[in-house]
């Protein structure tokens, strides 16, 4: 236990690096060919900070522990909507465009929706489970997801000139060193967090919705706090809003491929959690300060799901 102490301390050096190395190049990228942080966000960042959950959950399917698949992908959206965007805005407030409080966090909540209508087989009769198929629908709504952002980016990108401040070696190489550190530590720390729980007697569920779902949560976490420390709002929702729906339509897609997912109804509750959050996120967008996630708002998120993750260990324990 020793050991994994210490190595989960290395992981965590591993993520804080490797995010502030992951968001400046972002940003570069952002500023050299005038796309905008959002796009950015929900696109390379997102799909780089989501690569530990593809990587845990492929093994996971592979060996047939469903609880642990699952319970990684929804507790991951969860921590990613409480404790990420919780803290980066208690940090500094997060401002949303237009369109992210219109457009991208409904979206997030309309493929939720879409995951929990799949995985009860409302219109079926027979096992619950995340099959094949709806692993194809999934894939299929994720190319639509992909669509609908290159769309923006070519409508953001007509008729704007690059900005040759950096070069593109350069900015890649920030980012393929920052995305390295996010999945090396991730994995550190993922591996011996699991390791101590399993020795404490902790089940499959709650190990992926807590250890599991938080550790490999570790990079969106880094990347969105070094992005609201340097106040580039764009990346810390980004971020957030686009590795949720990357979890949901691409990587539990890609594992149900490997093998169908059993699906425990006992996750419906943390369903309810994820669509009452999001829900939550979007009145914030047009209460108070419009199109902000003001600190309060931001506390309530982060103190509601300490309080949930409390009552579920303790039940264990």
């Amino acid at each position: 236990m020793i050991i994994s102490s210490i190595l989960i301390i290395f992981g965590f050096l591993s993520l804080i690096y490797g995010a502030n190395w992951l968001v400046v190049g972002a940003t570069a990228l952002a500023k050299k060919n005038n796309i905008s942080d959002l796009v950015i966000g929900l696109t390379i960042v997102a799909f780089g900070t989501s690569a530990p959950e593809l990587v845990v959950n492929s093994v996971a399917s592979f060996d047939g522990l469903s609880d642990i698949v699952l319970g990684n992908i929804i507790g991951s959206n969860n921590f990613n909507l409480f404790i990420i965007l919780g803290i980066a805005g208690l940090i500094y407030p997060i401002t949303v465009q237009s369109s992210t409080a219109w457009k991208e966090i409904p979206i997030s909540l309309v493929v939720t929706i879409l995951l929990f209508v799949l995985a009860n087989n409302f219109f079926l009769d027979q096992d619950l489970k995340i099959s094949r198929l709806d692993g194809i629908v999934l894939l299929i709504s994720f190319c639509g997801f992909l669509y609908y952002v290159f769309n923006q980016l070519k409508q953001e990108k007509a008729g704007s000139e690059p900005n040759e401040s950096k070069s593109n070696y350069k900015i890649w190489r920030l980012i393929f060193v920052g995305l390295t550190g996010l999945l090396v530590g991730g994995k550190l720390v993922v591996d011996n967090s699991v390791a101590i729980a399993t020795e404490l007697g902790l089940s499959q569920k709650i190990i992926g919705l807590t250890i599991i779902a938080a550790g490999t949560s570790l990079p969106e976490l880094m990347t969105s706090l070094v992005a609201a420390l340097k106040k580039n709002s764009d990346i810390a929702i980004g971020n957030v809003i686009g590795s949720n729906i990357f979890n949901i339509l691409l990587i539990l897609s890609i594992s149900s491929f490997v093998n169908p997912i059993a699906y425990n109804s006992n996750f419906n509750q943390e369903f309810f959690i994820l669509f009452g959050g999001t829900v939550f996120l979007i009145i914030a967008m047009f209460t108070g300060k419009r199109k902000k996630l003001d600190r309060w708002e931001a506390f309530i998120l982060l103190s509601f799901y300490l309080i949930y993750t409390t009552y579920l260990v303790s039940k264990e324990l």
